[in-house]
């Protein structure tokens, strides 16, 4: 219930601890003294005038708990901390109760008095930027899931036809995504590009590069100098729509990569409008942040620069004929931009949104998906060996604590930010474990990604600002086949395309993850070994394989799997 529990704001105060000696020398139990220094929270530390520091620190402050309360518990929740934390309250060491990632909460009454109480906190961060970095919270709960979820759980996501619902979505660098270079080329791979089972073709901008301080040989495709017109290294106008038709033709949708933050320095609003940038304080017209040094930002507090933004959606849309939008870094661009134009476009014609975000709130009126990072992240930290299968189990606990009820989140292990400038999932995870972080996409709940290229594990970093060619006639480890497979399995199976997702570890098997998608009475069951031992699954109930990947091996009594493989089971019939 909101009305039980509040953040906690009080002064903070904080000290590095550079020999990690704190917990020795008792930090938790004695008072602050001058080595101790005020600090906001949440944020990084690194924010705010303690240097690029990577280690262990400690925050301090009083705080007066709720009163107690008849039939719940009090609870302290820390919402956010990088990396790790340790919590004392008066002295005594709190035990958590409840970890999810970054997030910690416990119950307190145990070890809280009535007035004002001590707290501490020893944070260790193993890398980036550390800190308490979301809200601590205070409050009287029956669960400690009440106090850790955000203000979005318990709504519901704004409602998404089926066709968005059921989607599989491939992503082409028209830079990349054909050996012309071109839409007329990319045109020519539609066929191919459905035999995948992708439903929806995702392309990057299309729009005319600026010059003006642009980024390589090419520009940026971010750098949008007009919003109306077709880069010319792509082709024209017309080619557009030749391809917008073909792929209509074969039932597939076609969206375009929206930038609404920030324009070329060159595109022509910058001299028609000058008002509609953003100015620093000796008046001149800034870029977002500084490595993004060839574009300018937009000043969204402009009505008529809002007026102007949405007849240009609605232009692609509606005279056009583009079935939705990519939107470039969304959570830059005010929210409540896009949920005033969002309707406008849906009267104009039904539209996929997909927010290049992580944003519950976008998920309430504007978005119909958002980027799921956290699954992103989680599988570089197991390729790494800094978690365990476990950190998956949290991505999926942390979404359900966070985002509106029906939220759809688009699963990848490649996109061109990151495939930009880090080798692709080829070689990151090797030829089985990309095929097994491949098939996680397809059994997670939401919506997978192809990125042009990775349908035949192409080796090369497709940079931005550059052609980079990718050899399409070769798939020397059968990957077409393997996203035909998934994809005509999520065709099949509902429940992996409506179903409810339960996670979770496999008990005394470390590195199995288990995920049971649930829709009406079809079931069906994945288990994912993430570790590249073999391992074995006891089976209570009769199931067989469906779809596997690797060395898999299905009995009465339970499922063998080797290193790094993984089976889609249904329950046999009775």
């Amino acid at each position: 219930m909101p009305a039980m529990k509040q953040p906690l704001e009080t002064n903070w105060v904080f000290r590095l601890d550079r020999d990690d000696v704190g917990v020795a020398e008792k930090w938790f139990a004695r008072p602050t003294d001058g080595e101790w220094t005020p600090i906001r929270v949440p944020g990084h530390w690194e924010d705010q005038g303690f240097g690029d520091y990577d280690g262990v620190a400690w925050y301090a402050c009083e705080f007066v708990p709720p009163p107690p309360h008849p039939d719940r518990r009090r609870a302290l929740a820390l919402l956010g901390v990088d990396d790790e934390a340790s919590v004392w309250i008066n002295g005594t060491e709190v035990p958590a109760g409840r970890r999810l990632g970054p997030r910690y909460a416990a119950f307190i009454d145990e070890v809280v008095r009535s007035g004002s109480n001590t707290l501490r906190v020893r944070v260790r961060d193993s890398g980036g930027a550390g800190g308490i970095t979301r809200p601590v919270r205070v409050g009287s709960v029956s669960e400690l899931d009440e106090i850790l979820a955000g203000e979005h759980a318990g709504k519901a996501a704004r409602p998404s036809p089926e066709w968005v619902r059921d989607a599989v979505i491939y992503c082409a660098y028209l830079r990349s995504a054909s050996r012309e270079g071109t839409l007329r080329g990319l045109e020519a791979r539609l066929d191919e590009i459905r035999d995948l089972g992708a439903t929806i073709v995702w392309l990057l901008p299309i729009h005319p590069v600026g010059e003006k301080h642009r980024n390589g040989t090419l520009g940026s495709p971010y750098s949008v100098r007009d919003y109306h017109a077709v880069n010319p290294e792509f082709g024209t106008l017309d080619d557009f729509k030749s391809l917008l038709a073909a792929a209509h033709a074969r039932d597939l949708r076609v969206i375009i990569d929206l930038v609404a933050n920030h324009t070329a320095w060159d595109n022509p609003l910058v001299r028609a409008h000058p008002d509609w940038y953003t100015r620093d304080a000796a008046g001149r017209m800034v870029s977002p942040v500084p490595d993004w040094s060839d574009v300018a930002q937009l000043d969204f507090r402009q009505p008529a620069l809002r007026r102007w933004m949405a007849d240009m959606l609605l232009f692609w849309v509606r005279d056009v004929g583009v079935d939705g939008f990519r939107c470039d870094v969304a959570g830059m661009v005010p929210l409540d931009f896009w949920e005033t134009v969002r309707p406008k476009l849906d009267a104009a014609r039904p539209v996929l949104m997909l927010a290049e975000d992580d944003n519950p709130a976008q998920h309430l009126a504007s978005f119909d998906l958002t980027y799921d990072w956290a699954t992103y992240d989680a599988l570089e930290s197991l390729a790494a060996g800094k978690v365990s299968p476990a950190a998956l189990v949290d991505v999926l606990a942390l979404e359900s604590l966070d985002f509106p009820r029906g939220s759809l989140r688009m699963r990848f292990i490649d996109n061109h930010d990151k495939n930009a400038w880090v080798e692709p999932a080829i070689k990151r995870y090797g030829v089985q474990g990309k095929r097994l972080a491949a098939l996680l996409t397809y059994v997670l709940p939401g919506v997978p990604l192809i990125y042009n290229g990775q349908e035949v594990a192409a080796p090369e970093v497709l940079h931005l600002f550059e052609r980079a060619p990718v050899d399409y006639g070769r798939d020397p480890h059968e990957f077409r086949k393997l996203y035909r497979e998934l994809s005509a399995l999520r065709r099949e199976l509902e429940s992996l395309r409506r179903g409810d997702a339960r996670a979770a570890p496999v008990d005394a098997v470390p590195g199995v993850l288990r995920i049971e998608r649930r829709s009406g009475e079809q079931v069906a069951l994945a288990l994912l070994n993430l570790s590249d031992q073999p391992a074995r699954v006891p089976i209570e109930t009769g199931v067989k394989a469906h779809w596997q990947t690797g060395q898999v091996s299905v009995s009465p009594s339970g499922v063998e799997l080797g290193g790094l493989s993984g089976v889609v089971l249904v329950p046999t019939t009775p």
